[in-house]
């Protein structure tokens, strides 16, 4: 039974708090510091508060009645016969005043609805949708009509609201599945915006030119031109226009009050609020001031455009100072991390509410939303608008009365077993219809010089189980602060290290002394590879990772054989807190580390605290061949061709016999998705990029170091063994020479 859901209701304020506030209507709309939270009711009171990927949104407070239709669902409301015939204020002037009094209300209705949004009942329970939302659902034409009411989307509408009302925020950036109706949906929005504004610019951008102009024209246009005569302003130019959609006089202008009125058109003044779109580039839209800007496709920008250099160009023109006027509505599936990709995932990653800076903004300004394709799959909606996830045991009908016969659960996996011998077929599929972001940001697999199919096979099963919940995440430290005792793990969500296996207490922080010099008393059980760095600081700040891995070999110990139970792909701060990190995790375990000698401050740092004996030597070299320093430090060069073969050989072996489905109903036992993926972009002629990939290699290497043990060659001298013989003819036997 799938139980995955979008949102969860949390109680992050005191009941007693909410309700005296709402008594005298004290919530405000935007970002609320003391709570942590975003209000985006406009009532002045709250209800349910939503945690939607880690954001927190304050609903606005049901209302005593609710609307309920007879179909106990959402049904657009159809409009009254006698306002569809007027097309634009005009038409309102000249329709008799004695008619006109009976709309007033209506209209007042519709504006509210637009403005603070709807509530309806749902299969018997009160649902909210925020007014862009309604606006979308009752008044914008899509290409079939009237789009249909999605959960998914009410939550995205939501996400969305709560983004254009926290004022730290520049908008959205949200990772989709095919066909999820973003386009539409972003269309309507920039039509909604743009119909209240006055003096403004809203923007459409997308992965070309000629892509950006069909939205203008097929998308944006139409829903203009649809709008009921109270919301559409007077329009300059052409019907149909092909650039520039340009508004004389905006919705806002025909409330009540002005409906009624007697004051002529021609004295209301033009207030210039345009809608255009651009050709894609890295400077698209460089100096405009914006009051939206909707970005479609930009996981799609290939060379030589550039989304990330595009980003930080239009993020300047979304504010005015340090003030953000104006808001970003980005989604899109991703291409191939080589086709566009890459940038876009790198600008998703960066938009990550939970790591914000000092002025409470995620590096990017944007908030990352991803809603898997289960929930928003064309064919597996119900009539109320959920997924239908497993295989009905009743009737369930679609919004078109179509019978479903089956889950989309079941239709997406059997999509994927008939794509299993055509990897690039299947990791465009997931990047098509991803489940996941690692299916959203899936890579080609022409480059990979690893099995990738075991690869992706290790990384869905880790997915499918929640791989964060067999895994620790923390960081050590010395018992009470001293240094070189007792090490122990405390766990902290925002630690460094991912820790998949603990070994039992009493194997905890063996140590063997020899010569006064300290060695690990656990080295049967396994071994720890690194890649280590020397520079705290680099001059662009984007310096490689420290990274180390721990691996466990087969033993008699209690410990799962052939086990990546350690993963720290980090920068801290400086070399040393990193060493020391390195340091901590080599005595808690009481394992040795082979580690790259190249960049040799932390082996200098193992030996100068007296550990020099958990540096492991080079493998490939008996005593008497090391150089004078990998005598003294321990460690292996990363310079030799044939210690970069044996270590991408070293990672190859291990994925064929450890990873993935193994044959016999099981999976491997590696938890890290972060090195899993390393493993799979992996270059050799590039090996620097790949952190993740040296350490592990590394460590696999340290627990086979005998496949890497020379075979020294023994100069044998030749026996000299003269048997001699004799002749025995005649009376004396005579040697024969």
């Amino acid at each position: 039974m799938y139980e995955q859901t979008l949102y969860k209701v949390i109680d992050p304020v005191k009941k007693t708090t909410i309700s005296r506030l709402n008594k005298g209507k004290k919530w405000k709309y935007g970002y609320n510091k003391e709570h942590d939270l975003v209000v985006i009711s406009k009532t002045g009171q709250i209800g349910e508060i939503y945690e939607i990927q880690n954001f927190k949104i304050a609903l606005p407070k049901a209302p005593k009645k609710v609307f309920k239709h007879e179909k106990d669902k959402w049904v657009k409301f159809e409009t009254p016969k006698e306002l569809t015939r007027l097309k634009n204020i005009f038409d309102w002037r000249s329709y008799p005043d004695e008619n006109k009094e009976k709309w007033f209300d209506y209209i007042d209705e519709e504006f509210k609805r637009r403005d603070e949004g709807f509530w309806f009942t749902s299969k018997g329970k009160p649902t909210y949708m925020v007014g862009t939302h309604y606006m979308y659902l009752q008044w914008s034409k899509i290409d079939v009509g009237a789009p249909d009411f999605r959960e998914a989307n009410r939550l995205f509408y939501i996400f969305w609201e709560a983004c254009k009302a926290d004022k730290r925020c520049y908008g959205i950036c949200y990772l989709k599945n095919r066909r999820s109706g973003f386009s539409f949906m972003s269309s309507a929005e920039a039509v909604n915006l743009a119909t209240l504004a006055s003096d403004s610019r809203y923007g459409v951008l997308s992965k070309t030119g000629a892509d950006a102009k069909k939205m203008f024209t097929d998308k944006v246009v139409p829903i203009s031109i649809n709008y009921p005569f109270f919301f559409k302003p007077i329009q300059d130019g052409m019907d149909r226009p092909k650039t520039e959609l340009a508004y004389r006089v905006p919705a806002s202008k025909f409330t009540r009050k002005k409906i009624t009125s007697n004051e002529k058109l021609e004295d209301i003044q033009g207030l210039d609020t345009t809608i255009d779109w651009k050709n894609t580039g890295d400077n698209s839209y460089d100096g405009e001031k914006l009051n939206l800007l909707v970005h479609d496709e930009s996981g799609k920008w290939e060379r030589p455009d550039n989304i990330l250099n595009n980003w930080r160009v239009t993020k300047t023109c979304l504010r005015l100072g340090s003030r953000i006027i104006g808001k970003c509505m980005m989604g899109s599936t991703s291409n191939a991390l080589d086709k566009g990709g890459d940038n876009f995932k790198k600008l998703y990653n960066a938009s990550d509410v939970t790591k914000r800076n000092r002025n409470g903004q995620t590096k990017s300004g944007l908030y990352s939303l991803f809603i898997p394709m289960e929930w928003n799959y064309e064919g597996f909606i119900d009539e109320y608008g959920f997924p239908v996830f497993d295989n009905p045991s009743g009737d369930v009908l679609d919004p078109d009365g179509e019978l479903i016969d089956y889950g989309i659960i079941e239709h997406w996996e059997n999509e994927v077993e008939g794509l299993k011998s055509d990897q690039d077929g299947l990791n465009e599929f997931y990047r098509q219809f991803p489940r996941t972001t690692e299916h959203a940001f899936r890579d080609e697999s022409k480059n990979s010089i690893f099995n990738l199919v075991k690869i992706y096979e290790q990384i869905d099963y880790n997915e499918g189980i929640g791989n964060s919940a067999v895994l620790s995440v923390g960081n050590f430290q010395w018992v009470n602060g001293v240094k070189d005792t007792q090490v122990i793990f405390y766990p902290d969500p925002k630690g460094r290290f991912k820790v998949s296996w603990f070994p039992p207490s009493h194997m905890q922080n063996k140590i063997l002394m020899k010569n006064n010099i300290k060695y690990p008393a656990n080295e049967h059980m396994g071994a720890f590879g690194c890649d280590s760095y020397d520079i705290s600081g680099t001059v662009d700040g984007k310096g490689s990772n420290g990274s180390l891995h721990g691996l466990t070999k087969f033993s008699m110990e209690d410990c799962p054989p052939n086990h990546m139970f350690l993963e720290y792909v980090a920068r801290p701060p400086t070399a040393d807190i990193f060493f020391e990190d390195v340091l901590m995790a080599l005595v808690f375990y009481g394992m040795p580390l082979l580690c790259e000698n190249n960049k040799p401050r932390l082996l200098y740092h193992l030996r100068r605290r007296g550990y020099r004996g958990y540096s492991m030597n080079r493998p490939d070299k008996l005593w008497n061949k090391l150089s004078v320093a990998e005598k003294e430090i321990g460690g292996i060069p990363n310079s030799s061709e044939d210690i970069k073969q044996a270590h991408a050989a070293a990672i190859e072996m291990y994925i064929q016999s450890h990873v993935g489905h193994l044959g016999d109903g099981n999976y491997g036992n590696i938890y890290f998705n972060e090195t899993l993926n390393d493993w799979s972009r992996f270059d050799i002629t590039k090996r620097t990029k790949f952190d993740a990939t040296i350490s592990s290699g590394l460590a696999i290497m340290a627990c086979n170091r005998h496949l890497y043990r020379p075979n020294a060659k023994v100069e044998k001298q030749k026996l000299n063994i003269n048997i001699a013989k004799y002749k025995n003819t005649g009376n004396a036997s005579k040697i024969i020479k």
